[in-house]
């Protein structure tokens, strides 16, 4: 015994326990036989565990009762339900598993009551049905209608936002006698005025609009061009996302490389009034493009142009014209106009921050190249292309001692400033001068007969023959003679030994003092 449920998802046939449950299964095929299915909603649909219906209203519908069995039907409310056999050979172990949905009889919990309404599980192992579902029978064919079912988008509560409903009910082979007072109808009765009432969203609506490729092609477009748009606006390369380029400019390609500015305002300007003719060169090499830009005064002047000089021959080339569809201008118009009300009100650069004003790595602020006026350029300032020792022999080489007091006599070289590089200089110029000494030889020996060792001690040599080589140099950092400097490091006494002993013999005679000083 089967029936066959056609669905608004797809056609689902059933067999049918009815050596397990009779009663269930006789109630399910007379109310089939009746068309009580009809229209009767999908709803609590769980995703892999199971789904309901056989109320012809559903659970939103306030008039809704239920549901009621074959029985009620027939005799009133007082045999609305039924008491439903569970068997215990019968679980809900597989997909596809259809039983009657119960409720607990309100005397008896142990009895549970049937009606119409019945569950069909989309998941395996739904044993949690067992002991509260009434099994009667199970799907053979139309699994794929189940799956529809299974992945329906629904609301929070489990209802289809798309209608799922049963359409027609059909009945393969039918066992039972019919009850007294049932009437099959001839047809199926179309929905009532109630059911209408619990459309949603129609299953057989169309949800996308019927167009054609190219006007669906031409919506693609136009959705993908205002994204870019609105991408480029907020990057700051367009002033707004719906700016349009100018009608009054013509674009040209295709031009022989020979071509100028001069030849293509003679050839267009008899079409009207011409503000502006480029040829766009390299930045660097300065070679044409091949392309350009008319800009004419007049939008019908441009018009002209481009009907007539379409695959004109200039220079051996053929022209190609087009409407411009640049917006650059327009951008560099906007931007140095808003950048200039933002600085008359104090602001900085881009939305007013005053740090952003302030960094120019790349270019000066109010540095505009002659030949290519109005236009971003990259343009490096003195200061960064200065080198290293360039700016330190203008802030101070001029005043130092190095290359500079080479050529200077002793007596007019400047002493030496402090640095490692002067201490070097200085070094360097105090071992040429001992190798040029009577005493000094190229084996590395002076005449003392010791090593001689560059040092860059700060402290002085007391030696005799530096003596007369130091007092060259008796001059302070600004180049003058410092008698103090001079009498300190002069040690060299003209007295007899005899007057030098009678010193010594007073001073110690003085005290605790000069004795501190002598120790």
């Amino acid at each position: 015994m089967s029936v066959l449920l056609e669905t608004s998802v797809g056609d689902i046939v059933i067999d049918l326990l009815v050596d397990y449950a009779p009663k269930e299964c006789e109630n399910f095929l007379k109310l089939c036989k009746i068309k009580y299915y009809n229209f009767s909603p999908v709803h609590s649909v769980q995703q892999n565990f199971s789904f309901q219906t056989g109320d012809p209203l559903g659970p939103t519908a306030e008039a809704s009762d239920g549901g009621s069995s074959i029985w009620g039907v027939l005799s009133g409310a007082s045999k609305k339900t039924f008491p439903a056999t569970l068997h215990p050979k019968l679980k809900h172990a597989e997909r596809g598993t259809v039983s009657m949905a119960t409720v607990p009889h309100p005397s008896d919990p142990d009895v549970r009551l049937a009606a119409s309404q019945f569950i069909v599980t989309l998941g395996d192992e739904t044993d949690y049905l067992d002991g509260k579902a009434a099994i009667f029978g199970k799907v053979v064919e139309g699994f794929d209608a189940l799956e529809k079912i299974n992945n329906a988008i629904t609301d929070k509560e489990g209802h289809p936002l798309v209608d799922i409903r049963i359409k027609h009910t059909a009945i393969l082979d039918d066992p039972y006698n019919d009850p007294p007072g049932l009437r099959e109808p001839s047809q199926s009765p179309p929905p009532s005025k109630a059911q209408l009432a619990t459309v949603r969203i129609a299953d057989d609506a169309n949800l996308d609009d019927e167009v054609d490729e190219d006007t669906a092609e031409k919506v693609r477009r136009e959705r993908e061009a205002r994204a870019q748009a609105l991408t480029l606006e907020m990057m700051g390369d367009l002033p707004f996302a719906e700016v349009k380029p100018p009608e009054n400019v013509l674009f040209i390609c295709k031009l022989n490389p020979v071509t100028t500015d001069a030849d293509l305002e003679l050839i267009f300007s008899r079409f009207g009034t011409i503000l502006s003719c480029e040829v766009i060169r390299d930045k660097k090499t300065g070679d044409s493009l091949q392309y350009a830009f008319v800009e004419f005064e007049d939008k019908g002047a441009c018009e002209a142009a481009y009907f007539k000089m379409q695959d004109v021959l200039i220079d051996d080339r053929r022209i190609h014209v087009d409407f411009s569809q640049s917006v650059s201008k327009l951008a560099e118009v906007w931007r140095g106009g808003e950048n200039a009300k933002r600085k008359r009100r104090g602001g900085g650069g881009w939305g007013g921050v005053q740090g952003l004003e302030k960094w120019r790595k790349y270019r000066e602020e109010d540095y505009v190249p002659d030949d290519d006026e109005g236009r971003y350029s990259m343009v490096y300032s003195d200061e960064e292309m200065r080198g290293r020792h360039e700016r330190e022999r203008d802030r101070g080489g001029h005043n130092s001692g190095g290359e500079h007091n080479r050529g200077r006599g002793r007596d007019e070289r400047l002493p030496p400033t402090r640095g490692p590089v002067r201490d070097r200089d200085r070094d360097r110029d105090r071992d040429r001068d001992r190798n040029e000494r009577p005493g000094g030889g190229a084996d590395g020996r002076d005449q003392y007969g010791g090593d001689r060792r560059r040092s860059r001690s700060p402290r002085r040599n007391n030696r005799p023959q530096d003596n007369d080589r130091n007092r060259g140099q008796d001059r302070d950092r600004w180049g003058r003679v410092d008698d103090r400097r001079r009498d300190g490091w002069r040690h060299d006494d003209d007295r007899h030994p005899r007057d030098k002993g009678r010193d010594r013999d007073g001073e110690r005679g003085r005290g605790g003092r000069d004795d501190y000083r002598r120790r």
